[in-house]
């Protein structure tokens, strides 16, 4: 099998670790085989890839879309290290509040999938990151929702020691509790 599939904390969410075979001359691994990942419980059709670059620092989230256009994610950092979060935004789950913390880098090459019904944000601990993540419903502007990053209710340990490069968006998002 090309994948270790390891359910987190919240099950839904899943931490993938390709098979990554390498030598002197580089590496080889698959990022996406469709079949293994259905037989793991993810049976995601990806409509649309998406690529982002963020410097040093940088925070970007908690992001999410509104229904009908929320969007399952598998996200991979392909240069430089992330903490990648993922936060339950279903109001009928039992882990509704709760969120997912992993490292994501060009070392570990592993990926997270995150189902719809999570917002997502990551933070940059090296001085870029580059990151590929496929989604299973295209982006509308409209349905484009956030909540805000150090939100005390959710109380996320983001793990960092400096103050984060945020967006104008990113540090005016509103509570959990005040959007859903």
């Amino acid at each position: 099998m090309p994948f270790d599939f390891e359910k987190q904390k919240i099950a839904d969410v899943i931490l993938i670790k390709p098979k990554v075979f390498g030598d002197n001359r580089g590496f080889f691994m698959e990022s996406y085989k469709k079949s293994e990942f259905v037989k793991n419980g993810i049976d995601t059709e990806f409509v649309q890839d998406n690529h982002s670059l963020s410097g040093k620092h940088v925070l970007r989230g908690l992001h999410y879309q509104q229904e009908p256009y929320s969007q399952a994610k598998l996200v991979r950092c392909i240069r430089g290290k992330i903490y990648d979060i993922a936060v339950d935004i279903r109001k009928n789950s039992k882990t509704f509040g709760q969120y997912v913390k992993v490292e994501l880098s060009r070392e570990n090459k592993n990926m997270l999938y995150i189902p719809r019904g999570f917002a997502h944000g990551f933070v940059v601990l090296s001085d870029e990151a580059e990151l590929l993540y496929k989604t299973d419903n295209e982006y509308k502007p409209d349905a484009d929702r956030g909540i805000f990053w150090c939100d005390k209710d959710i109380n996320i340990d983001w793990g960092i020691d400096f103050e984060p490069v945020l967006s104008e968006k990113d540090k005016h998002q509103p509570a959990l509790k005040e959007v859903l």
